[in-house]
């Protein structure tokens, strides 16, 4: 079988990195890397052994398989091009802007029998995959998601920069409805949301408070979910997970209950080529990838409920069933 040929569209700090996951790929032939920079895009392909484009439609009739790692704003017009010209696709989040651009991203590769994967790279971390086999009764969801400023990911606010990938994650592990919100949240350096926090309350009684901040004095990303039968940690910076569970029937000299955490650690993974190697499994298996559009459209969906909420100030809970 030849190997599965794919491009890269967008090759700066992000898309450099899949570059070099495709290229490290057995079955894969990373064939061309696409940055509208020149300088970018050849030194990329002198790197990875493929060809620099500086447009990506040169490189549609070559490749079965695309990453997009450019601006969200461009997120539609190259993510409908890519998929009309028949090729799968692995789109940066958040899959778009715009709701309407999303579902019909989503009909195109549909039709097509497409693969359309969105890159909420928190679902590979092995310590998020983890949690979710531990995952009995969410009580109540905590995130803090908080980040030194760069001016990375500045083209979106901090709801669709950071805070999505909580609510990927969220949307995924609670399977009911939202029934209700309330955002807060304002600009702090870029004239954009910097600062966010979101209490969602989900059909099923689940509570989820999430917070997002890119002006932050550290670098900070943890889960934290209450559920009837334990309390489970994930420190996704650092790859880390904490559960503690009551151990019946145990209690110590006082006549107390005991309590019982176990750790686990996950040093030396890579979420990012986990990501690209699913991606490509998908494509060669003909199967539904592991964050579909479908999946990213409805995080978007809840991202665009908190801008809207916190753009109008509003100050009550908001319904949105």
């Amino acid at each position: 079988m030849r190997p599965l040929r794919v491009g890269v569209i967008g090759v700066g700090r992000l898309g450099k990195f899949h570059a070099q996951k495709y290229h490290a790929l057995p079955g894969v032939e990373l064939v061309a890397a696409v940055d509208i920079k020149p300088d970018r895009a050849q030194e990329v392909a002198r790197q990875y052994d493929a060809e620099p484009f500086t447009d990506f439609h040169d490189v549609l009739d070559m490749v079965d398989a695309v990453s997009v790692a450019v601006p969200t704003e461009s997120h539609y017009q190259v993510g409908r091009d890519v998929l009309a010209a028949g090729c799968h696709l692995l789109m940066e989040k958040p899959i778009t802007y715009d709701l309407g651009h999303a579902d019909e991203l989503i009909e195109v590769a549909r039709e097509k029998g497409l693969v359309f994967q969105v890159g909420h790279v928190e679902r590979f971390n092995p310590a998020v995959r983890k949690m979710e086999t531990l995952l009995t009764q969410p009580i109540f969801i905590e995130s803090h998601r908080l980040n030194l400023f760069t001016t990375r990911g500045t083209d979106v606010d901090v709801v669709l920069d950071l805070m999505i990938h909580d609510l990927d994650i969220v949307a995924h592990i609670v399977s009911a409805e939202v029934k209700e919100l309330h955002a807060v949240g304002m600009p702090v350096i870029t004239g954009k949301i910097d600062i966010a926090n979101v209490r969602i309350i989900f059909s099923n009684g689940t509570v989820a408070n999430l917070t997002a901040s890119r002006v932050s004095n550290k670098n900070l990303r943890k889960i934290r979910i209450f559920q009837p039968d334990a309390y489970i940690s994930v420190d996704c910076l650092n790859r880390k997970i904490g559960v503690t569970r009551l151990e019946n029937h145990k209690d110590d000299p006082e006549g107390l209950p005991q309590v019982n955490t176990t750790k686990l650690e996950y040093p030396g993974s890579d979420p990012l080529a986990d990501q690209v190697r699913s991606f490509v499994k998908a494509v060669k298996d003909g199967k539904a990838p592991v964050v579909s559009g479908e999946d990213a459209r409805k995080a978007l969906w809840v991202a665009h409920n908190i801008i809207d909420q916190i753009n109008r100030g509003c100050k009550d809970f908001q319904a949105i069933c």
